[in-house]
């Protein structure tokens, strides 16, 4: 499973993920800009057979509109370190996993600390 790691997520994650998911991208390295709209990120990821991580909520509303692909991973609060967000991941790997075979189109995953 290849994650694309939202603008408002760190670049690092990409490498610090990569044994858990490899492949995955940031937005920024996709030739998108920073501020691209969440409609062209929604559209690269399911191109690109990509799960989009965000800490934003425009891309849930997306998801309910058009339903998938691609899929979200949104983490809830998001307002933490890198080293915090790659824990949270790292933690829920087995989950984030699963919601490719899940008929959901959305995983909320809280920080529970």
């Amino acid at each position: 499973m290849k994650l694309l790691f939202d603008a408002n997520l760190s670049p690092r994650l990409v490498g610090r993920l990569a044994e858990l998911f490899p492949g995955s991208i940031h937005v920024l390295d996709t030739g998108l800009e920073r501020f691209t709209p969440g409609e062209a990120v929604w559209a690269y990821a399911r191109a690109n057979g990509s799960v989009i991580v965000t800490a934003d909520s425009d891309f849930l509303d997306l998801a309910e509109e058009r339903g998938a692909p691609p899929k979200v991973v949104r983490l809830e609060n998001c307002n933490y370190k890198t080293s915090q967000v790659e824990s949270l991941v790292r933690r829920n790997a087995v989950r984030i996993a699963e919601l490719e075979r899940s008929p959901r189109p959305v995983l909320v995953i809280r920080n529970v600390a």
